[in-house]
């Protein structure tokens, strides 16, 4: 009975059930240690419980050190390993690994030297904190040294090149290895995604599934992740089929990934579906699915879900209130956003992270409140992240504002020296103000200073392949076909009613130069592919990096009523959902 208590967390069950027995031995003090060490914040109980026991063993003490680590307590671990009667070599890897998962590699080091006899956990613990602390040379060094060279060193190494950005040299080592394990493919596969090269994550899950590697739940959420930021809807269905005939479809992890992947690439409706579907919702699962509401545009059903969640007494957490406040943000919910940022430290005990600060300067400075917006970043409690300012110059740049622009960017790149949208935005702001000498000083500024501008670019999946367009694309090989259904989309909505808005045409040429630009924005391009190849009936998936233009959002709008299509388009912050003319955005952006 008591077992059963600890391995469900329920330890004052198991305490009372403890309390009760008439003869206790080492081995039932040792258990209920044990579950006292496996819960945070519970650090004084099991000190309680340990000083208690009558005949303390080896077990014992190791626990309660384990006790002291797991709380982040890393001096009352040291104090209380010096003063163990007796050190076994579990006892030894227990504090090494402290240590180093604390970033304390000095310590670890001195403690590591010291081990009578060290094995593999002991080398694994010490190659894994030198290569999380981001000195891969040292782990390198250490690793050549090793005894055992087991697949958790060899993880640890590609994790911290990964981490660090260099991914050919997790490559030269994962290639390397003669077995390939789900592990280290796991840490392949999320390396990956990390430094933006979906297409490799998923290339490496395709050799895991053809070499029957074990695929884990760690496997498919990373592997999903990729599939989100390539919006690679076809594999992403693809992999949520395997994940239906598979043990993994009770995953609650695994399952909320598939949902986040759904919303991610477009499709709201089967991501709905299988929110209703997992069977164990925890706080991530909610998140994932008033976020999707939010970045759709979908506002008032993610404050709704978001009030459910707390009739199911789900406690919300600082995620959780990112993407409430999202929610507010993109329907221009100024007041709401207001209650919920004071609501969110008041009533919940949520402190405000920088992430909360971008979404409310965001909310206000799109709301065309740039001086609330700016004093707010004076008073934040915190040094203002590049963010914040990049928020605010997104905001000078919807309402033309110079003076708020100078400020934003001048701080951001004072943050970010290199940050390319500093420039690109300050200088949108001088053009559309018509200040051509300025947006000259800016790009003469940028060019100094070594910054390279971000290409813009958009891509549409179809029949499982990526189609990517720049803007005034030369390189696809379907390009005059693209530029004669655009010739023709051009004639149908002017004789519509459309006019260019050269205002988002940031260049000092001619207006028929002008016009042709606008007309072959990447967004456009990557539409117009899509009338001629997806099957009429079916809705148009466009994604950008950036986020998309004005003067695209109102050619779209005429492109959906003319060619009768729901035409989505997900840019770098939220979904457009254009259909009968209309936008789910409300033109507010």
């Amino acid at each position: 009975m008591i077992t059963r208590y600890i391995r469900s967390a329920d330890l004052d069950s198991a305490l009372k059930v403890f309390n009760t027995m008439p003869v206790k031995n080492t081995i039932t003090w040792n258990s209920l240690l044990a579950g006292y060490s496996r819960k945070p914040g519970t650090l004084a109980e099991a000190r309680q419980l340990f000083d208690e026991i009558p005949e303390p063993d080896i077990f014992s003490f190791n626990t309660m050190l384990s006790c002291y680590l797991r709380n982040s307590d890393v001096d009352g671990a040291r104090l209380f390993f010096e003063k163990m009667p007796v050190k076994d070599i579990a006892s030894w890897n227990t504090m090494v690994s402290g240590f180093a998962e604390n970033g304390m590699m000095k310590e670890a080091k001195r403690l590591f030297s010291a081990i009578p006899e060290r094995n593999s956990v002991s080398w694994n613990a010490m190659i894994s904190g030198y290569a999380e602390s981001g000195d891969l040379d040292t782990a390198v060094r250490l690793f050549r040294t090793d005894p055992f060279k087991s697949v958790v060193a060899l993880t640890a190494l590609i994790s911290g090149y990964m981490r660090i950005g260099k991914v050919e040299m997790a490559e030269k080592m994962f290639e390397e290895m003669e077995i390939k394990s789900s592990v280290t493919c796991n840490a392949m596969i999320a390396g990956y995604v990390d430094n933006s090269r979906a297409e490799d994550a998923i290339n490496l899950f395709k050799m895991m599934v053809e070499s029957r590697v074990e695929r884990t739940p760690l496997t498919l959420t990373s592997v999903l992740l990729g599939c989100s930021n390539l919006s690679a809807l076809i594999l992403g269905k693809q992999i949520h089929q395997f994940v239906y005939k598979s043990p993994l479809y009770k995953d609650t992890t695994v399952g909320t990934s598939v949902l986040s992947m759904y919303s991610k690439c477009g499709v709201l409706e089967d991501a709905w579906k299988l929110f209703l579907e997992v069977p164990r919702k925890d706080m991530v699962t909610w998140n994932a699915m008033i976020s999707g509401y939010a970045t759709h545009g979908l506002s008032q059903r993610a404050l709704a879900l978001f009030d459910e969640m707390k009739t199911k007494k789900v406690k919300p957490d600082w995620i959780t209130f990112v993407t409430v406040l999202s929610a507010c943000n993109h329907v221009g919910l100024v007041d709401l956003g207001i209650h919920y940022f004071d609501s969110m430290q008041k009533d919940y005990g949520v402190k405000a992270k920088r992430e909360h600060y971008i979404c409310m300067v965001d909310l206000l400075g799109r709301a065309g409140k740039l001086k609330e917006a700016t004093n707010l970043i004076k008073q934040m409690p915190f040094k203002p992240h590049a963010a914040i300012f990049g928020s605010l110059l997104g905001a000078s740049r919807i309402y033309k504002n110079i003076e708020s622009a100078e400020f934003a960017a001048n701080n951001l790149l004072q943050v970010d020296p290199t940050n390319d949208a500093a420039y690109v935005q300050l200088a949108n702001v001088y053009a559309v103000n018509k200040s051509w000498d300025n947006v000259s000083r800016v790009w003469k500024s940028m060019k100094k200073n070594n910054v390279v501008k971000m290409p813009g670019y958009s891509w549409i999946e179809i029949k499982n392949t990526v189609h990517e367009f720049r803007s005034s694309d030369r390189v696809h090989p379907e390009l005059p076909a693209i530029h004669e259904k655009l010739g023709e989309l051009e004639r149908k909505m002017k004789l519509a009613g459309y006019v260019p808005d050269l205002e988002f045409a940031l260049h000092d040429v001619g207006e028929e130069q002008k016009q042709k630009l606008l007309l072959w924005h990447g967004e456009k391009l990557a539409v117009a592919y899509g009338l001629i190849k997806v099957p009429k009936g079916l809705p148009i998936r466009v994604f950008k990096n950036l986020r998309v233009c004005g003067d695209c959002h109102r050619a779209l709008k005429f492109i959906s009523a003319i060619e009768g299509r729901e035409i989505i388009v997900r840019d770098s912050t939220r979904f457009h959902h254009f259909k009968d003319g209309s936008c789910s955005c409300c033109d507010y952006w």
